[in-house]
């Protein structure tokens, strides 16, 4: 019987598969492990076929289906193993084949794949343009040295040709994945003993044989982590049968130079945009950080409940095999921890409030004392000055620095808006309650007077935590080596938090890394959902300089996102209705369809009417049930973190997104103003980027004024 392996290039396209192919896929795989290598090689309906013209001749092709076909890497020396490495359309599959050469790594001995024929095609003309260069991004480097490295002779000869690291990045494609991260870290500056040990040293077998062999079987053995050796029928189909989620933490070479390198002497801060594995690097370094001790404790955090969860789950898949590493792994939201702070060491149960109950709290504060500003002015004064820069009193608040705030306030006026400040809080006070960022800014002062509770922190989607939360990690933790790993993209920042890391004691300078390659939506999906933030100007995580989406892509590729205004919300709603049955008819599973919209009313009226359509359902508030079938419906707030295979966008019309209610009057505050579209930008932005394959946008009435152009 032959064994079969799964490589990582297999997995990373199987659940976006329709039904009846991936039940071809199961259906050819049973038959597989059924077969002897004889008759398998005999041809007993499985097709096994030769590619023409294939640059590497063990390719070999698969029935799938009458119209798909897998492409199968198999062995030249009569062994029994056998590598499925992709499912593609039938002429696709054989294009693909056909370019593809798989080799042993002459340091790491793990399976790498490269487009030879592109390599090929390319490195001539690259080597034209460099023979007039000033300087070679690798010039420093001997060819010995390289070739230690495990750069072979074709990578060798491209890598000569390049001029800077965007042109190294234009390959990322084509290379084998080991070798392109080796030149990614000589790139960025590291030497070549440092690359040999956090990237070759890390993956090479400790019993290695002295020189590379090509023995498939052997080299699969050595690429641990990025093939799936399936030894028998129940183990193949719990495989095939597993859900997206339990794939996605898969490490991508361009991310797991990041999160395993060794060690770091302070903060780190990586950022990219939607889908781009900021998550599992988040995820793989708290492995990392588990394995390098015995006893040190790791908290990994996040800004929301649903967040939390999805974290707490996606360890569990990656550490199922390390169970007894979760014990030593807090995960929970940066205000839960701060609030179990206050609770153990003060004794005392903080109640806080939420953003409604602290808006009509300011209504009271101005009627009562008769202030000359609005209860928004006053909600933001206080969230991004007064608790941003944690002020006590009326002295801190008047020599306190006002940056993004658009309205001059003389120190009159700022005694004024003082005496406000005090009301409210003692209105909290006379309640019993606080807010979260008091509740935070109380535990940084406990943790202050102790021992730091964590060797390690780190923080997923932290481009929404607020300064006070910032304080109270940075207590929890000592400076030092890998105290902090921080993970974020400003341009999904929802929540309009301001903050300068480096004052907080935070900075990441000479340790920030920036991951480019979507591994999540297609091209079509980014490129349109890229241009509802060009017109503006994004700040870095770090609250210093700006951040951009340039260089930014996907290797995936799909059909353009719909978009269509109608008349009536009915209209929109009945459209709605219609375009989830085609999905549902084209083989995707209800929770794989996700709807949402910027009100919870207009989701309520979709939920009807989908009922109606004897459509199953289920509403995304905070954690939601996994295993419950059902489209889900969810506020544009609460689509943070979830991802779907088909995405509707509903009511992105004129005063719902933006919604007019949240953006304050550019003659009250210019900068606050255009600070609150940004943030709504931000979120349409992250609504859209959770579609991995299909993406609709609806209206009724008027188009939103981010779409003109785009529709």
């Amino acid at each position: 019987m032959p064994r079969l392996a799964f490589a990582q290039s297999f997995w990373d396209g199987y659940d976006t598969l329709e039904k009846p192919v991936r039940a071809g896929v199961r259906k050819a795989m049973a038959k597989f492990q059924a077969l002897t290598v004889a008759e398998l090689n005999s041809d007993k309906g499985l097709h096994l076929e030769s590619v023409g013209n294939a640059r590497d001749q063990r390719m070999r092709t698969i029935r799938i289906t009458d119209f798909w076909r897998g492409v199968v890497l198999a062995p030249d020396d009569g062994s029994d193993m056998f590598l499925l490495v992709n499912v593609l359309p039938h002429d696709d599959a054989y294009t693909w084949a056909a370019k593809r050469l798989y080799s042993a790594n002459t340091a790491t001995r793990a399976l790498e794949v490269r487009n030879a024929v592109a390599l090929d095609e390319l490195t001539p003309l690259y080597e034209t343009a460099a023979r007039t260069a000033s300087r070679l991004l690798f010039a420093a480097y001997s060819d010995g040295t390289l070739r230690e490295l495990g750069i072979d002779e074709q990578v060798l000869r491209a890598a000569r040709s390049f001029v800077d690291k965007a042109q190294l990045e234009a390959f990322a494609t084509l290379l084998p994945e080991d070798q392109l991260e080796v030149l990614q870290f000589l790139a960025e500056g590291f030497k070549p003993d440092e690359v040999y040990r956090d990237v070759v040293a890390v993956r090479r077998p400790v019993d290695a044989p002295a020189e590379p062999v090509e023995d498939l079987a052997t080299v699969i053995a050595n690429t641990s982590g990025r093939i799936r050796l399936v030894t028998g029928p129940r183990e193949l189909e719990e495989a095939l049968e597993k859900p997206f989620a339990a794939w996605r933490v898969f490490l991508h070479p361009s991310q797991r130079r990041v999160a395993y390198r060794t060690s770091y002497r302070g903060p780190v801060q990586v950022t990219g945009g939607p889908g781009t594995g900021k998550t599992v690097a988040a995820l793989h370094r708290v492995k990392h950080l588990l394995g390098r001790s015995a006893d040190g404790r790791v908290l990994l955090t996040t800004y929301t409940n649903a967040l939390a969860a999805g974290l707490r789950e996606m360890l569990g898949l990656l550490l199922a095999e390390d169970k007894d590493l979760l014990d030593r792994v807090d995960v929970t939201t940066v205000d839960a921890f701060a609030n179990s702070i206050v609770r153990a060491q003060s004794g005392t149960v903080p109640k806080p409030v939420g953003d409604r109950e602290q808006r009509q709290l300011w209504e009271k504060v101005i009627k009562q004392l008769d202030l000359p500003f609005t209860a928004q002015f006053l909600a933001q004064e206080y969230r991004h000055v007064v608790l941003g820069q944690d002020l006590h009193d009326l002295d801190a608040y008047l020599g306190a620095s006002r940056r993004g705030r658009g309205t001059g306030l003389g120190a009159a006026r700022r005694q004024l808006l003082w005496g406000g400040v005090e009301r409210f809080e003692q209105l909290l006070c006379d309640r019993g309650e606080t807010t979260h960022q008091r509740v935070c800014g109380r535990a940084a002062d406990l943790l202050a007077a102790g021992p730091a509770p964590y060797a390690h922190i780190v923080v997923d989607e932290a481009q929404d935590l607020h300064p006070a939360q910032w304080r109270v990690l940075r207590a929890a933790v000592s400076p030092g080596p890998d105290d902090l790993f921080v993970t974020g993209d400003p341009h999904q920042r929802i929540y309009d938090s301001r903050v300068s890391l480096g004052s907080l004691g935070i900075a990441t300078t000479g340790r920030s890394f920036r991951l480019h390659v979507n591994y999540r939506s297609t091209e079509e999906i980014l490129a349109w959902s890229a241009r509802l933030l060009a017109p503006v100007t994004i700040d870095a995580l770090e609250g210093e300089g700006t951040d951009s989406l340039a260089g930014y892509r996907s290797l995936l590729h799909g059909s353009r996102p719909q978009t269509q205004g109608f008349t009536t919300r009915q209209e929109e709603t009945a459209a709605l209705v219609d375009r989830v049955r085609e999905l549902l008819a084209d083989g995707l599973a209800p929770h794989e369809i996700g709807v949402c919209a910027r009100f919870n009313l207009s989701l309520d009226a979709a939920e009807e009417k989908l009922k109606a359509a004897g459509i199953p359902v289920l509403r995304v508030k905070g954690q939601t049930e996994q295993e419950r079938e059902g489209v889900r419906l969810a506020t544009m707030h609460a689509m943070k973190g979830l991802e779907f295979r088909a995405v509707s966008v509903l009511g992105v019309a004129e005063g719902a997104v933006p919604f007019a209610r949240e953006i304050t009057a550019r003659e009250a505050d210019p900068l606050q103003h255009d600070a609150d579209l940004l943030r709504e930008r931000c979120l349409l932005f992250v609504a859209c980027t959770r579609a991995r394959e299909a993406l609709s946008v609806t209206w009724s009435g008027t188009a939103s004024p981010f779409l003109p152009g785009m529709a």
